[in-house]
């Protein structure tokens, strides 16, 4: 390592910077996700989460109170399927996590919960690990965060569950535009897991940033964010009974909207990778990746309107009509999820269109990644379902009329460029009228029969009636858009009634951009130098030998401004054939750290040379186009802007930053002319004047003035090169 920290240096300071940065707008993120979903996250979680533990542990700055560090255990808790062996597969993703999760999960508990539930939910996943078939980790991934867990786990921490472990509970991670219910249960009967996805391109954090131009001094819009890795799936949901996976994604494939449980809509549109079908605007007909980055693609958004648990019933509504291409004029699409028993899940659409809208018809998908769908019928109920050992999980479909079309089972082949072969699904079609028109399933697991399904309703409200061998429900649904109700839904069934009531929406409060930003940044990165140069002295302590102790003073002079470097290695080569000296009283004294005092500040002169470029740069910039507003504050650091360089502004600004800039060398440049020309005339009077007849005292007077003049010419030479005159 000798000899090379000053390149360490320089590496060590642009990682920090690059990654100080990013923490700091990762505090927009209030909820503890990443947009790229949970195999993503644990892709990046491995590299963050050693990132945090270095610089705590070498540089002393913590990052363990980070507002999302401190939510992210709930992104791992609450996307777990009943089982433990698979999570949501929102975004590109495999079964369950592509790196760890156990590493991360001792990690946030020895450095952030100290309460246990990591090194709980750690174990708890370990015992579970699918070892053959679907689910398994690939051999790349599995082993590689085993060094990390070993090093963080504390055993003093007891594993211990949370404190709701057990009961079926409802999250919504609010910037990621997720809701779960039912995670992180033992697999049995009634133990059910829903999700729900209805959310801003790229989470609401990013996408604030890029919309309002946050962070203006690093962000310089998407593409500073990669999206690519989320897919068309804006009022999406999945479903599984009994933690059986029923309705589930279709992991990491082709960026379409009918590889996601959402809806298409007929018309002709432009843009579209299916017509007559146009599915959501970010879909990406030719590329593996998604549209995001320009057009009508980078203001793609859904929004969970409505998220609510009461007794043992949830109701979830969303709205994804800004997903779609404008054209297609739909006013809104709504998506209404009412789980009404563990086994019995049911779907409202309900469709709003202009009425000069394209689009009269609808096409909506439903997958499973390992289960093939079948036909099947119940009197004039058209549905589909698969079976799992022996048990079947059935669903069915009717419109707002009665009517029941019928489906289209099938499996959607990958290209060979994704790791899956492809996904299975059903299909449903139905027309679409103006103003509205609604569509409803029922989904419904092995303990439950369906026996009928009847809607009727007008264009405020829908009533449902849901009979099971079991028992009945009527479910009263709020689908306007100005309804005058004040309840969301409303569920009757054998003498209980359960109310989704309407509350005063609190008016959405994005983050505010963190303050002094830059300065934050900066701070952290002063905590570099100094270890740096504690590693020098400690180097210079260990040579033995000249031939070592040579090379290393060289490297470490290679960016001194020092014109004698040679001289000055030779003097300390001289002392360094010494190894050891004493000091008065016998006492021994260190060599290294003696002569590490001799010296020049390799950092400090590194820093330096770092300022005088970006300097250069920024006055190159502003007076080969003065007039133009031109981006120059990216060559400023936080130093630069501390000791008061200004920031150059458009022409008609009241006042020119630029200005003082350029008076130096107008000076220069002025005195340079005077200067040269004075030179030229006392040569020429020395040359015709003089040339005979003259003492030599004479001679020696002009000889003297112009070696004077000489003089003050190099100095303006080399004054007008540093100010780029």
């Amino acid at each position: 390592m000798s000899g090379y920290l000053q390149e360490a240096y320089l590496w060590t300071k642009q990682v920090l910077s690059i990654m100080e940065k990013s923490l700091v707008i990762l505090q927009e993120i209030k909820d503890g996700s990443l947009d790229e979903g949970v195999a993503y996250a644990s892709y990046t979680t491995r590299s963050l989460f050693q990132y945090m533990f270095l610089v705590q542990r070498h540089f002393e700055i913590s990052h363990f109170h980070h507002p999302w560090l401190l939510q992210h255990f709930a992104f791992l808790y609450r996307t777990i399927l009943p089982g433990f062996q698979r999570t949501v597969g929102i975004a590109d993703s495999n079964y369950n996590w592509f790196y760890g999760p156990e590493s991360q999960l001792v990690f946030l508990d020895r450095f952030v919960l100290r309460n246990g539930s990591g090194n709980w939910l750690a174990e708890k996943i370990r015992q579970n690990r699918v070892t053959e078939g679907p689910g398994q980790p690939a051999r790349s991934q599995r082993w590689c965060t085993l060094h990390t867990e070993f090093l963080w786990y504390d055993p003093s921490l007891s594993p211990a569950p949370p404190s709701d472990y057990g009961t079926s509970q409802l999250h919504y991670f609010e910037d990621w535009g997720v809701v779960t219910y039912g995670s992180a249960l033992p697999a049995k009967t009634s133990n059910t897991f829903l999700s729900f996805k209805s959310g801003k391109l790229g989470g609401r954090a990013m996408y604030d940033i890029v919309h309002k131009s946050k962070y203006k001094e690093w962000v310089r819009g998407w593409r500073n964010f990669n999206a690519g890795h989320e897919h068309p799936d804006q009022n999406s949901f999945t479903f599984a009974p009994n933690g059986v996976p029923f309705i589930t994604e279709a992991l990491y494939g082709p960026k379409y909207t009918l590889l996601n449980n959402a809806v298409l809509f007929g018309s002709d549109v432009s843009g579209a990778c299916f017509k007559p079908w146009a599915g959501q605007i970010t879909e990406s007909c030719d590329s593996k990746w998604l549209k995001y980055k320009t057009g009508q693609a980078a203001d793609s958004q859904g929004q969970v309107e409505v998220a609510m648990q009461r007794q043992d019933m949830v109701f979830v509504r969303g709205e994804g009509s800004a997903a779609y291409n404008p054209e297609l004029k739909v006013r809104s699409f709504q998506r209404n999820l009412l789980l009404l028993h563990p086994q019995l899940l049911l779907l409202v659409d309900h469709f709003a269109l202009a009425q000069d809208s394209p689009s009269r018809a609808m096409s909506a998908f439903f997958h499973n990644t390992e289960l093939a769908f079948s036909g099947i019928r119940k009197g004039s109920m058209h549905g589909a379902f698969v079976r799992h050992d022996k048990d079947k999980y059935k669903m069915f479909w009717v419109d707002d009329t009665g009517f029941s079309n019928k489906g289209t089972v099938g499996f959607w082949k990958y290209p060979a460029n994704f790791g899956y072969n492809g996904s299975n699904y059903v299909n449903v079609t139905a027309a679409l009228r103006y103003p509205f028109s609604r569509m409803v399933y029922a989904l419904v697991g092995p303990g439950v029969e369906l026996q009928s399904l009847r809607v009727r309703g007008d264009d405020q409200r829908l009533d449902i009636r849901v009979s099971t061998k079991q028992q009945t429900y009527t479910v009263h649904l709020v689908t306007g858009e100005v309804p005058s109700s004040p309840l969301y839904a409303m569920i009757l069934s054998d003498h209980k009634k359960v109310v989704f009531e309407r509350t005063v929406a609190e008016a959405e409060r994005p983050p505010a951009e963190v303050e002094e930003y830059v300065n934050l940044v900066e701070d952290n990165l002063q905590h570099v130098k100094p270890v740096f140069q504690q590693m020098e002295r400690h180097i210079l302590s260990r040579v033995l030998n000249s031939a070592t102790f040579r090379r290393t003073a060289e490297r470490l002079l290679q960016f001194s401004d020092k014109k004698k470097t040679e001289g000055i290695v030779e003097k300390m080569f001289a002392k360094s054939k010494n190894k050891q000296g004493r000091a008065k009283g016998g006492r021994r004294l260190n060599l290294g750290y003696k002569l590490s005092e001799n010296l020049p500040d390799i950092f400090a002169q590194i820093e330096l040379s770092e300022k005088r470029d970006r300097q250069r740069t920024f006055r190159r910039v502003y007076e080969d186009n003065p007039e133009s507003n031109v981006d120059s504050h990216l060559f400023i650091d936080y130093a630069d802007k501390k000791g008061g360089l200004a920031r150059p502004q458009a022409k008609d600004s009241e006042a020119d930053p630029g200005e003082s800039l350029s008076h130096t060398g107008v000076y220069i440049r002025l005195f340079l002319l005077m200067n040269t020309g004075t030179f030229f005339l006392l040569l020429a009077v020395l040359v015709t004047r003089f040339q005979g007849g003259h003492s030599l005292h004479t001679h020696r007077y002009f000889y003297s003035i112009l070696l004077i003049d000489s003089c003050i010419l190099l100095f303006l030479f080399s004054s007008c090169s540093h100010s780029q005159c």
